[in-house]
């Protein structure tokens, strides 16, 4: 099992939660993201930390693209774990999000008017492919029943001083901001919060399984797709979303094809990512026709 470990009182809690689980069984790996001069030093206090454990570790350097610090960092910091923990044969890896951040996650997405995905929150398990290599990697969250008080005191109980990273405390990022809302108002419940996320994610598979059902009876004739539209608004999100990817519809988001299905639904023709759609009578009998959405690439555009 890899561990995730920045040197703070919650990875160092995983970290030390986990040893205790899995005697001789772990290995841990800390990302430097050479953001900020302290980095080199945390990564060398988990390494010392680790050594004092007999836990076997490494630093990860990493580049972060310019652009959404936060966002390329996590994806940097992701790739680099999973290609290192594939490579020492751990192919499942966990990181210390908990109940506070769930919570924190949460209250964020209802705030931007986020849809079912991204109000399910921080699952507690997932898997991806990292770039270098070529093998699927599990990430699982085992905390997320967990406050970070909690966390804080496991590390408190076993004599050691936690890292503390400033850009926790900066109102700059959106979350830290959130975290300071959650901690004014004692009368949220982040772990009621991490459970209405966890019936979120639930739901969402549960609208998944439907959209594959619908999926896996459309009409295909000749490269172009027919749907015959008539589910909820969701639903037919999901059918369109999947439509397009085997068209090829490139760089699309979610939020675009939501306004390509309201188009649809109103009858009006739509396009998007390389995919034209428009209303058709398809033939799904001997003797029927279907009032359907026909999708199919969109022809080369005069020069």
């Amino acid at each position: 099992m890899g561990i995730a470990v920045s040197g703070g009182p919650d990875s160092l809690a995983l970290l030390l939660l986990a040893n205790a689980a899995m005697p001789g069984r772990v290995r841990a790996a800390t990302v430097d993201h050479g953001l900020r001069p302290e980095s080199a030093s945390e990564a060398a206090f988990v390494a010392r930390v680790c050594e004092g454990l007999g836990i076997p570790h490494a630093t990860l350097r990493v580049k972060v693209d310019p652009g959404n610090l936060q966002a390329n960092a996590r994806a940097a910091r992701y790739e680099a774990l999973g290609c290192h923990f594939e490579q020492v044969g751990a192919s499942v890896f966990a990181t210390a999000h908990h109940a506070d951040d769930q919570a924190e996650t949460l209250l964020m997405r209802l705030n931007r008017g986020s849809g079912l995905a991204g109000l399910a929150g921080v699952r507690p398990w997932s898997v991806f492919f990292p770039e270098g290599i070529i093998a699927e990697m599990v990430l699982v969250r085992p905390l997320l029943g967990w406050r970070r008080e909690e966390l804080a005191a496991v590390v408190r109980a076993a004599g050691i001083e936690a890292v503390d990273d400033p850009s926790n405390s900066d109102d700059a990022f959106d979350r830290v901001r959130m975290r300071k809302a959650i901690a004014e108002a004692d009368w949220l419940d982040p772990l009621a919060m991490a459970r209405s996320a966890r019936h979120l994610a639930e739901a969402e598979n549960a609208v998944e399984d439907y959209v594959s059902s619908i999926a896996n009876r459309l009409i295909w004739r000749d490269g172009a797709c027919y749907f015959c539209m008539g589910y909820p608004r969701l639903v037919e999100i999901g059918v369109v979303e999947r439509i397009l990817e085997r068209l090829g519809g490139t760089e699309v988001r979610r939020s675009e094809i939501a306004r390509m299905v309201d188009r649809l639904r109103t009858r009006e023709n739509a396009s998007l990512g390389g995919v034209l759609a428009k209303r058709e009578w398809v033939k799904t009998g001997p003797n029927t026709t279907s009032d359907s959405v026909k999708f199919e690439k969109e022809p080369p555009r005069r020069v």
